[in-house]
């Protein structure tokens, strides 16, 4: 094994690390931040002097290229893909995220066992230092054929991320990964969904006097208010305008959750409770007498005051698109047969153009997403093309795109 890792791991500083289960993994970001599994394949590169290699420069420089020039996907995404033990290669994928999302990346690497570094970084905006790493999973340790981890991660802040996956090298095969998000907490009303809200935070109230601080789920009036997580009740006093509430300390995101107007209560101040325990009954107390029964449910956060829930709580079911390409045809080389072929940064129509490409221009094909192929230029340019447009069996089609 050639162990290395960028020196952009060392300017992004450390992840955090979790404990492996079997042949999967579930990893989230820590407040200790260990040296990642890449930092440790880099430094022992370096103490082997192998930096200085064609491969090992070769590695790191594709580490970092891919970093500070992702491939930008919509989520949910999916993606199968191919790495050659004869090129140090590396993708990135950059994804937005919504405060209070929870960020779901499950990979699963034929070939193993070996080293398949799987990172996410979060975009900062300042030049001096561009990326803040979030977290990390290390494959290491598992064995077989296939092979399965996952990476989840719960978004602080709205913006943009980067995931980047690299293998060690000197090592083939290939990999599937889906990235998808989905709400970090539990629905806090028994059988409700999306439908359910029915006003959203920043609406006006009062005449435009003061905003909405939370979303209001319908339901009939007795329907159980449920936790969203595990904490603890802080208190149950009642307002004017909550009428009969709970507040639930949510101690691991450093933050409150606000259940309000509820017709009566289920539990005690200074209570633990977990995850869907009964908490209340929906109702309309406080100052929304008159209105139908909902839950008032607010989310406040240490230091920023009111947050938006409703990232916390919508649930999302969307899958990605369907694979509707020859698979068969990853790790080839070929051409492009449209008379211009269109290299996107991500793959669909609506993806930004990385270039026009001229008919018979080489690629090598190295993914595929959909209807489309990821692609690798000569000059190492990479970008989706339409998979109509790629010829990877080495026959000429007339097409154009």
């Amino acid at each position: 094994m050639l162990p290395i890792t960028p020196g952009l791991g060392r300017l992004l500083g450390q992840a955090s690390l979790g404990a492996l289960l079997c042949a999967c993994a579930v990893v989230e970001e820590l407040r200790e931040e260990p040296p990642t599994a890449y930092d440790r394949y880099a430094r022992s590169l370096t103490d082997a002097g192998l930096e200085g290699t064609a491969l090992g420069r070769d590695w790191l420089l594709a580490s970092d290229s891919a970093l500070s020039a992702p491939l930008q996907v919509a989520l949910p995404f999916h993606e199968t893909g191919v790495y050659s033990r004869g090129e140090a290669r590396a993708v990135a994928y950059e994804v937005s995220l919504t405060d209070g999302q929870l960020l779901t990346a499950t990979l699963r690497a034929e070939g193993l066992p070996l080293q398949f570094f799987v990172d996410l970084f979060e975009q900062t905006g300042d030049t001096a230092k561009p990326f803040v790493h979030r977290a990390t999973v290390d494959t290491a340790s598992n064995a077989g054929d296939w092979s399965e981890f996952m990476l989840q991660y719960e978004a602080r802040r709205t913006g943009a991320y980067v995931i980047r996956l690299q293998p060690e090298l000197l090592r083939e095969g290939r990999y599937d990964l889906t990235l998808v998000v989905g709400p970090s907490l539990a629905f806090p009303v028994q059988g409700g969904g999306n439908r359910s809200v029915q006003s959203f935070f920043g609406a006006d109230r009062d005449a435009g006097r003061r905003r909405h601080h939370g979303i209001d789920i319908f339901a009939p009036r007795g329907t159980p208010v449920l936790a969203a997580t595990d904490g603890f009740v802080r208190s149950i006093s009642p307002n004017d305008l909550g009428g009969n509430v709970v507040w639930l300390t949510d101690a691991r995101r450093r933050q409150s959750l606000y259940y309000a107007h509820l017709d009566r209560h289920h539990v005690s101040a200074g209570q633990e409770v977990r995850i869907g325990d009964t908490l209340g009954f929906v109702g309309n107390s406080g100052n929304a007498r008159g209105t139908r029964p909902h839950l008032h449910f607010g989310i406040y956060r240490r230091g920023e005051g009111p947050v938006d829930p409703y990232p916390f709580v919508r649930i999302i079911t969307e899958e990605p698109p369907r694979l509707a390409v020859d698979t068969s045809r990853l790790g080839a080389a070929g051409r492009t047969i449209a008379t211009t072929s269109v290299l996107r940064v991500s793959p669909g129509a609506r993806g930004d153009t990385v270039r026009r490409v001229a008919r018979h221009t080489r690629v090598q094909v190295v993914g595929a997403s959909g209807s489309w192929y990821r692609v690798q230029l000569e000059d190492g340019v990479s970008g989706y093309l339409a998979a109509r447009t790629v010829d990877a069996n080495g026959q000429e089609r007339r097409q154009d795109d």
